[in-house]
Formats: C-alpha cells, sequence, structure tokens
C-alpha cells in the first residue's frame, strides 16, 4: 500500500502564445480546468502505475470538491483519509506557454489540515510500503506523518515543493528527498551538488529532460531522462515522485527507480493536464525498452 499525505486542487489552466509583461493583457488561446494538486497528481501516478494508493488530505465543501474526490475514486484511490472542510478547495492557476508553466496556488482546504489529520490515520500509514508527502499542506502535518513513519519505520518520499526553508528541518526524518534543480538550490545554496554527498543514497535531485542525480555512497550517479515530445510539463514532477514510489515499493535498487521514474515523467508531458498524462505501467515499460536513457 502507497500512502501520499498532500494536496488536492483545481487546476485552472490558461494557454497563451507567451507570457505577458508586466502590466500587459495578452489574448489566451486555451482554457480547461483540470483535477490536480501536488498530493493528488502523485496519487493518481502511483496508481496508473498498479500501486494500492489511499490518499489523505482534504478538500472543501464546493463543486470543485466533489469532482476531485470523485475523479480519485475513478482512479481506484482509497479517499477515506480525504475529509470534508468548510469553504473553498484549493485551486492552482496555471499559465501555459511556449512548453513551459507559471503556478500560483491559492490552498483553500489543504490548509485547514494539520497534525491530527496523519494521527487520525496513523495505523494506515504504519500499514504502508511507502509514503509519499510534499509541501502544499502545513508543514505541521508533513512533520507529523514524517514522525509517525519514522516511529513505524515506513519509508518516506520527501518531495519539498513548493520549496521551503524550514523544509531543512525535515529532512533528517525523510528517507528520500526529491527536489527539483530549483528547489535543491534553494534548500542547500548555488553548490547543491556538494549535498548530494551528505544524503548519499536519499536526496535525488531532478533535472527535467536531463534526468535525475544522485550519491550512492562512492561516487555521483547520473540517471539520464528520456526523449519526449513535450506538451504541457505541468505534473512532470509529481510523475516522477508517484512513479518512484511504485517501483521502489516494487523492490527495485535506487538506480533502476529512477530510471523508471524518468520515464514515467517523459511520457507525463506529452499530454495537456498534469493528471490526465499520468502513464500506465505498459507505457512506461514500453519506454524503457527504447533505451534513451543512461
Amino acid at each position: 500500500m502507497i500512502t501520499v499525505v498532500g494536496s488536492m486542487n483545481m487546476d485552472l489552466v490558461v494557454g497563451a502564445p507567451r507570457f505577458p509583461k508586466q502590466g500587459e493583457t495578452i489574448l489566451g488561446d486555451l482554457f480547461a480546468t483540470a483535477p490536480g494538486g501536488k498530493g493528488a497528481n502523485q496519487a493518481v501516478a502511483a496508481a496508473r502505475l498498479g500501486g494500492n494508493v489511499h490518499m489523505i488530505g482534504a478538500v472543501g465543501n464546493d463543486a470543485f470538491g466533489v469532482e476531485l474526490l470523485t475523479t480519485l475514486r475513478g482512479e481506484g484511490i482509497n479517499t477515506a483519509g480525504v475529509s470534508r472542510t468548510k469553504g473553498m478547495s484549493g485551486i492552482a492557476n496555471i499559465l501555459l506557454t511556449e512548453g513551459d508553466n507559471r503556478i500560483i496556488v491559492v490552498p483553500g482546504a489543504n490548509h485547514t489540515i494539520g497534525p491530527e489529520q496523519a494521527e487520525a490515520f496513523e495505523q494506515q500509514l504504519a500499514a504502508s510500503s511507502i509514503v509519499i508527502v510534499q509541501l502544499e499542506v502545513p508543514l505541521d502535518l508533513v512533520t507529523r506523518t514524517l514522525e509517525l513513519c519514522r516511529s513505524h519505520q515506513v519509508p518516506v518520499i520527501l518531495n519539498p515543493a513548493p520549496a521551503a526553508e524550514a523544509a531543512r528541518n525535515l529532512l533528517a526524518l525523510a528517507t528520500y528527498i526529491t527536489p527539483n534543480e530549483t528547489e535543491a538550490e534553494e534548500l542547500f545554496g548555488p553548490a547543491w551538488e556538494r549535498a548530494l554527498e551528505e544524503y548519499p543514497n536519499r536526496l535525488i535531485v531532478t533535472l527535467g529532460k536531463a534526468g535525475a542525480r544522485f550519491f550512492n555512497g562512492e561516487r555521483h550517479v547520473s540517471v539520464k531522462g528520456f526523449a519526449a515530445e513535450v506538451a504541457d510539463t505541468t505534473g512532470a514532477g509529481d510523475a516522477f515522485n508517484g512513479a518512484l514510489g511504485v517501483a521502489l515499493s516494487e523492490g527495485m535498487e535506487l538506480r533502476e527507480a529512477i530510471r523508471f521514474a524518468n520515464a514515467a515523467a517523459s511520457l507525463s508531458v506529452e499530454k495537456i493536464g498534469a493528471q490526465t498524462g499520468m502513464p500506465e505501467w505498459a507505457a512506461v515499460v514500453e519506454r524503457l525498452s527504447q533505451g534513451h536513457s543512461g
């Protein structure tokens, strides 16, 4: 069982030919709503790859909340750990252009829960083969989740996104830490490569199409990415983390698990929408067979 503790948002996606300048209004060419949130995205990624996934989080009592829950259940994800709270669900305003994105998140219900949510589902956490957490929910909820998992010897993937200086206090509690290059720089400074040696086989820095890096205790290891026809990079990191959780829970050694996650992430960017692009197991295996990775 894989448990994801994290955010659930409705993505409000706007496409445009370019990013507007400050104070400028331009015409867009796309608008869509799509279920998202880093936690929900990672849960869907893991479920599409065959994981038995349970979600812990919160949605509002609005129409977005109903749709977010319905979507997760449609993916076979257990939502018993998701609370319905008063007020609005979380939303993410996503601007897409030129194969890139800029995102503003309004947390809504995601910030109405705290450590008591983890404590209420302690037995679920204890029974998990791996737990995945991010930082779009309150820090005290993430901290308590990590503490409970440590006490039950359950491995945890901490995806420190969005990056926050306070996340440094969580690193010692996490089994695996998966920032992207920007987040790694915010956590460890411009010379973040040195931090890889401080967290051997634990700190994995994702590098987009270039793949990922980690230190295996003896040397730095680069695991190359896969070629992809990019339509939307939203959710690529979430695809990586969900796939990494599945791969590790299946007993893959770390380098093999990262290669599997790179393949999943490369497939995810070929469709518009974070959850829409999450691939299934057969597609990842096929991409792995193409050998576009080191």
